[in-house]
């Protein structure tokens, strides 16, 4: 080693400023959701509305034999007037036994409003924004709610989606809070719950308090139904068409609002290729929204949402670019196949964003009532070199995907989680 800084020193700086502005802020963020999570124990969501807006539950379902039933059973007990509730489940060209056990749940319950739209290979089968566009067109509440196949809602999930929204003439959208069911399962559905609600406390109530905004999950939300006429539905060709929808619902002038009292839990994957399959369709997903929204950026009449372009995009192009890279750099130098000079130097910003990681996660669990035990935090520290990694490989996929399917214009499909 000579002393002197070489290309590789500052590609390792380099990694090492985008981390770190990474970190810094989601510190941001943390402090604004912690202070949301204030605010909601003191929100009243129990006071009833003077009128209450007619609802179709949207369930776009694609061979779900395995979890469908209960979904539907938890739909079927939700606390929310009877007359002013549709349910409609898309069963979208399933080849497996859901069409079965939906026929049977309406003859068990017929005094709800419960309706199956099967579509087959023509009228359907063209993935969950095809499904979602084909209820929201068979429906006929004021107000659409969507939940994934695999969901079991509290009862009190949906009314208190529709209080927030109906109180709050500026809202577009209302979102839930999803939890893991399967948590106990396995390391993998652990550090699954922990990233979730980490995500949720952190970029989803943090997003919500410091600028007004909140990106649609996919499951336990609502939305106004003059938003989607207005919009024409969902964008068939988003694979991620709730983040894709939410962007959409900003530049109408709209805000999506977090509300985490309104819980629902959802099956996680169980194994790592189950996994890695349903993360890479995410990243593949939501390159299409940023690039597609890019534009917005240099936009005068996206000021609001300017923020979140700049986020998602410091996170899927320069944060996991630099994560990759820097490991890169890490093992080639230990294998001595490169120098750098810059390493020393750097332990200490490596070991003090270590502990800044594992501070924020656990701040996130703490707002979660028995999270924050320390088993949890022990797994938090573990999966640093773990979990996180995994979404390097999970980004590398993702981006190859969307790469390859936008040369070989692959029309839009299916890409349905395995269950267990």
């Amino acid at each position: 080693m000579n002393g002197q800084l070489g290309v590789v020193d500052y590609l390792f700086l380099y990694c090492m400023i985008c981390i770190w502005v990474m970190l810094l802020i989601n510190i941001v963020l943390t402090i604004g959701g912690y202070i949301y999570y204030l605010k909601t124990l003191r929100m009243r969501v129990d006071e009833p509305l003077q009128s209450y807006p007619s609802v179709s539950v949207l369930i776009p379902a694609h061979n779900e034999e395995r979890v469908i039933g209960q979904t539907v059973s938890a739909l079927i007990q939700l606390d929310y007037p009877r007359d002013r509730l549709e349910i409609i489940v898309v069963n979208d060209n399933s080849s497996d036994r859901t069409g079965e056990i939906l026929a049977q749940l309406q003859a068990d319950h017929p005094e709800v409003n419960l309706r199956v739209l099967t579509t087959d290979a023509v009228t359907g089968g063209k993935g969950k924004s095809g499904a979602l566009n084909n209820g929201y067109l068979a429906s006929a509440g004021e107000v659409l709610a969507v939940y994934d196949a695999d969901n079991t809602p509290e009862r009190s999930a949906l009314k208190i989606l529709v209080h927030a929204l109906e109180r709050d003439k500026r809202l577009g959208a209302v979102i839930g809070k999803f939890r893991t069911r399967n948590v106990s399962k396995n390391w993998l559905t652990r550090f699954i719950n922990i990233e979730t609600l980490g995500f949720q406390w952190m970029v989803q109530a943090g997003r919500w308090q410091l600028f007004g905004l909140s990106t649609i999950p996919g499951t336990n939300f609502v939305v106004r139904r003059s938003i989607i006429e207005e919009m024409g539905g969902w964008d068939t060709r988003a694979i991620a068409e709730d983040t894709e929808i939410s962007f959409r619902i900003y530049r109408l002038g709209y805000r999506i609002q977090y509300m985490p009292l309104s819980v629902t839990w959802e099956q996680e994957p169980e194994t790592v290729p189950v996994w890695i399959k349903q993360r890479s369709r995410w990243v593949k997903g939501n390159i299409y929204v940023l690039l597609k929204n890019l534009g917005l950026l240099f936009s005068r009449d996206s000021r609001r949402i300017r923020f979140d372009l700049l986020y998602f995009c410091t996170v899927y192009f320069l944060f996991l670019s630099s994560a990759l890279l820097s490991d890169i750099i890490f093992i080639l130098g230990m294998m001595g196949l490169i120098e750098y000079n810059v390493a020393g130097n750097t332990v200490l910003l490596w070991f003090m964003a270590y502990l800044v990681f594992i501070l924020e996660m656990a701040i996130a669990l703490s707002m979660e009532k028995g999270q924050s035990r320390p088993r949890n935090i022990g797994l938090i520290a573990v999966m640093y070199f773990t979990y996180c990694q995994l979404w390097l490989v999970v980004a590398v996929i993702g981006f190859y995907q969307y790469v390859r399917d936008a040369v070989l214009r692959k029309e839009a499909r299916w890409y349905k989680t395995e269950r267990f």
